[in-house]
């Protein structure tokens, strides 16, 4: 059943931060995963694309999403993002909600050295930096996340990178892994989280197959400046499906570095 966008008085105001230049792996596809459980619910998006050379107050956004992005153009993105640092960091202060997605989740620490070339900064926004690797984790993951507010849930989706990240004190793992490599294959930990800024490598996008962390940003977004709200319950049963169905290609592809390399491709 439809409901009408605007049902419930309250609106979602998005920060889509470098939409053109770093939104590869169907990461767009977390914007429409929110848009979507917004409008199903009645309420209202605004999203409001913010491109190279542009520098907004951040903090009148409820949500800010960044995605991934390769080196070349993660290097625009390092240069560009430092006058908009203060400003994200002061919206992470003020406990806006992130997602950063792979690059996005890099430039969130404080640098991400790659494996030539000159050191990118990021805007430690998270306490974490990031070095890179002759190899690539690029396969099915799953990992185990307790945020409290949800318990215990299970995260699935795609990892690809060459990053090995490693937090420091004031960062927390997003959750420990499962099925895959995660921030660096040695310590356990996949992704980073701060009040609430959430740092992930997975892709797919994530968010669709994943409704429970969906709703878990929309809520923490809304009540920054509604106060409490309770979200009307989905019908989540395609989104659970497709949950099953990656956390099913996660597990036949355990222990494998590159899934593309262990796929019997079909002549």
């Amino acid at each position: 059943m439809s409901i009408d966008s605007t049902a419930t008085g309250m609106v979602l105001k998005i920060g889509f931060l470098y939409p053109t230049l770093m939104s590869v792996a169907a990461d767009r596809g977390n914007l429409f995963a929110i848009e979507k459980r917004c409008k199903w619910r009645g309420i209202a998006t605004e999203v409001e694309p913010i491109y190279v050379k542009q520098t907004p107050d951040f903090t009148q956004f409820d949500l800010i999403l960044i995605h991934g992005a390769a080196d070349r153009e993660m290097e625009i993105a390092s240069q560009d993002i430092q006058f908009k640092a203060e400003s994200l960091r002061e919206a992470a202060e003020a406990n806006v909600a992130f997602l950063c997605v792979c690059a996005g989740y890099q430039l969130m620490g404080h640098y991400y050295r790659p494996f030539k070339g000159p050191e990118l900064k990021g805007v430690s926004v998270l306490d974490l930096y990031t070095e890179a690797s002759n190899e690539r984790f690029m396969t099915h993951m799953a990992l185990e996340c307790d945020l409290g507010q949800v318990g215990k849930k299970v995260l699935v989706g795609y990892e690809n990178h060459s990053g090995r990240t490693f937090l420091g004190a004031k960062a927390k793992p997003l959750g420990h892994v499962l099925v895959g490599w995660g921030n660096n294959g040695q310590d356990g930990g996949e992704g980073a989280y701060y009040k609430n800024v959430f740092g992930t490598y997975l892709h797919g996008p994530v968010l669709p197959k994943n409704p429970w962390f969906t709703d878990l940003l929309i809520q923490t977004a809304l009540e920054r400046r509604y106060g409490k709200v309770e979200l009307v319950p989905l019908d989540d049963s395609i989104e659970e499906a497709s949950h099953a169905a990656a956390l099913k290609l996660a597990e036949e592809f355990k222990g494998t570095m590159s899934a593309i390399d262990a796929t019997p491709w079909k002549k």
